[in-house]
């Protein structure tokens, strides 16, 4: 255990998004994800019965999103919906990202096939245990000013 470190962050993911360098990018995915399969011999970290929005906070408790990216968030949008449909999960990520200081507009939605493609550039993907659909996203790691 590690003082002001959140819980759900265990030494395999915390490893992982440090040896990640800015302008990476991860991808919190969910329980029904191809992951593997798409993984291409990148880690995959688990963290089974957590829902999209509490793995994304304990993610981004550490993680720092670019400010130099015009969207450093997205998430698969849903399949035949209107452009600005978001399930009760990507509801929720929508409102940790605005709680982290980021604009709707600097979250985007991404197409499922599209989603899968972006998957291919990730450094790292992280698989929850939402159990929704479409509850997957994708954060780039920004820098670190002192």
């Amino acid at each position: 255990m590690l003082k002001g470190i959140d819980p759900l962050l265990t030494p395999e993911l915390l490893m992982h998004l440090c040896a990640m360098g800015h302008g990476e990018w991860v991808a919190v995915v969910d329980a029904n994800f191809t992951a593997d399969f798409l993984s291409n011999g990148k880690p995959v970290v688990r963290l089974p019965g957590h829902s999209l929005e509490r793995v994304s906070q304990a993610v981004l408790s550490v993680l720092p999103l670019a400010t130099d990216v015009a969207q450093p968030a997205a998430y698969m949008h849903a399949c035949n919906t209107p452009p600005d449909h978001r399930t009760p999960a990507q509801q929720a990520l929508a409102h940790l990202l605005n709680q982290e200081g980021f604009a709707d507009d600097q979250v985007e939605a991404v197409e499922r096939y599209a989603f899968y493609d972006k998957i291919k550039g990730a450094s790292l993907i992280v698989q929850s245990g939402e159990s929704t659909a479409y509850g997957n996203a994708l954060f780039c790691k920004g820098v670190i000013l002192n």
